[in-house]
């Protein structure tokens, strides 16, 4: 299970209903951000989520929209007394600008609060529940990342089969749920295939940022229970979103209903257009589509996506 709140929905510029690009994702006791636009300081203590325990920070590509907020980020957790350094990941080229941005405002630090670290396409880390992963998205000639969280399979045990076992409650049954085999006072070995039921598939979610092409995608997200991507453009300007390296609504929808995606998520929201505009060009294409506002809430499982939302 993933929960998402979005901090921030809006496109290249701050509105009065919608902040500049940031998305909060809980996975169990781990939190991250998924870009820190400015003002995500902010808009984390509006939606109650506060700063600390917040160690990771992803960033999808090197424009000041989507990073100006680390610097008041990092200064005030310092100032807090924070001092567990939180890792901003991207791009070699995003970390590196961000790195510049750093330097200059929060300034170059023996002891730095934060750490950089440029990742590639693949597997970024992996936890005992569920692991991380990038990859390569086209948006105006920039070292762009996307972002995969995949919860592991889960192997429940079969009480009837450790019971006609014999296998005790307690340690015992605790090494098998983590995949290793036991031996009973008996001498009899039994390993957790013995005792499993069949592999439960974890939840998918996948978030891509700003994007001029999504042809070619499709394998990055099949299946996924949750997409969140940008609709920053109308099917009617498709000219102008791809002249700015951007996404339409339907383009979004399209590749939603292509790689068999549960649900679709639609940010980085332009003034331009009203948002029943943006949800009925989508809707058009895939059903199961909601626009993101500023504060929204969604928990996504492999039963589908709960929460709040314009859609």
């Amino acid at each position: 299970m993933f929960d998402l709140v979005f901090l921030g929905t809006g496109a290249a510029a701050p509105s009065a209903d919608r902040g500049l690009p940031a998305l909060y994702i809980g996975c169990g006791p781990d939190r991250f951000l998924l870009d820190c636009g400015e003002g995500t300081l902010r808009q984390m203590l509006r939606a109650g989520l506060g700063f600390r325990g917040l160690r990771h920070v992803l960033l999808t590509h090197a424009h000041l929209d989507h990073i100006g907020g680390l610097p008041g980020l990092i200064a005030t957790r310092a100032l807090f007394g924070i001092d567990e350094r939180l890792e901003i990941l991207g791009s070699a080229e995003t970390v590196a600008y961000a790195g510049e941005l750093l330097a200059l405002t929060v300034g170059r630090q023996r002891a730095a609060p934060y750490r950089l670290r440029a990742i590639e396409p693949g597997l970024v880390a992996s936890w005992p529940a569920w692991r991380l992963e990038a990859f390569a998205v086209r948006h105006r000639n920039t070292q762009s990342l996307a972002y995969r969280f995949i919860e592991r399979e889960r192997h429940r045990l079969l009480p009837e089969r450790l019971n006609l076992l014999g296998v005790p409650e307690g340690s015992l049954r605790r090494q098998l749920a983590q995949g290793a085999p036991v031996t009973l006072a008996d001498g009899q070995l039994v390993t957790p295939e013995m005792v499993r039921a069949k592999p439960t598939v974890g939840a998918k979610l996948v978030v891509i940022g700003d994007v001029e092409d999504v042809s070619g995608l499709a394998p990055q997200v099949t299946a996924a229970n949750a997409l969140v991507v940008e609709a920053t453009y109308l099917d009617r300007d498709a000219a102008l979103a791809s002249a700015h390296g951007h996404l339409t609504a339907a383009a979004g929808a399209r590749l939603t209903r292509e790689a068999g995606v549960g649900s679709l998520m639609l940010t980085h929201i332009s003034g331009r257009y009203r948002p029943d505009e943006i949800l009925a060009e989508a809707c058009a294409v895939f059903a199961r589509t909601a626009i993101a506002a500023d504060f929204d809430h969604f928990t996504v499982t492999t039963k589908g996506l709960a929460g709040s939302g314009s859609g």
